[in-house]
């Protein structure tokens, strides 16, 4: 996950007094993730620490950090806690759009950064920023 800072939840957790593993109980995961979140050993999904952070009184933006100019469409949705398929329900459109549109994969219809916008609470000349930062990103970087 991009931007995810495993420090930031790490401190976040222990300045509530909490263990790794009281954490994971809590949210219903096994203790081992939460250390290899901690450690950067592993990333996680979006909707486990969106459990997570809500746990801790947290938004994920304030554990997940990448910069506004630097967003692609992919940020956005992980930055307000969504799965794809999450998203996709939100603005009505189906999984595979979503994936497509994070990935730049398809051309960006004027309906679908419509809908995609309205549903990360984002304006469309936001989501079309980040659609292009994605689209024009360097062969095999990750999006």
């Amino acid at each position: 996950m991009r931007g995810f800072q495993p420090q930031a939840l790490s401190n976040a957790r222990r300045a509530r007094g909490l263990s790794q593993a009281e954490l994971a109980r809590s949210a219903g995961m096994n203790p081992g993730t939460i250390r290899k979140w901690e450690l950067g050993e592993s990333s996680p999904q979006v909707d486990l620490l969106a459990k997570v952070a809500d746990l801790l009184d947290l938004a994920v933006a304030d554990l997940v950090k990448v910069p506004e100019e630097e967003r692609y469409p992919g940020d956005w949705r992980v930055l307000r806690g969504m799965t794809q398929p999450q998203l996709g329900a939100a603005a009505g459109v189906t999984t595979r759009i979503v994936g497509s549109v994070e990935r730049g994969e398809i051309s960006l219809s004027d309906n679908a950064a419509r809908r995609l916008s309205a549903a990360l609470g984002i304006s469309e000349a936001e989501l079309r920023a980040s659609y292009e930062r994605v689209r024009n990103r360097p062969l095999g970087a990750p999006a």
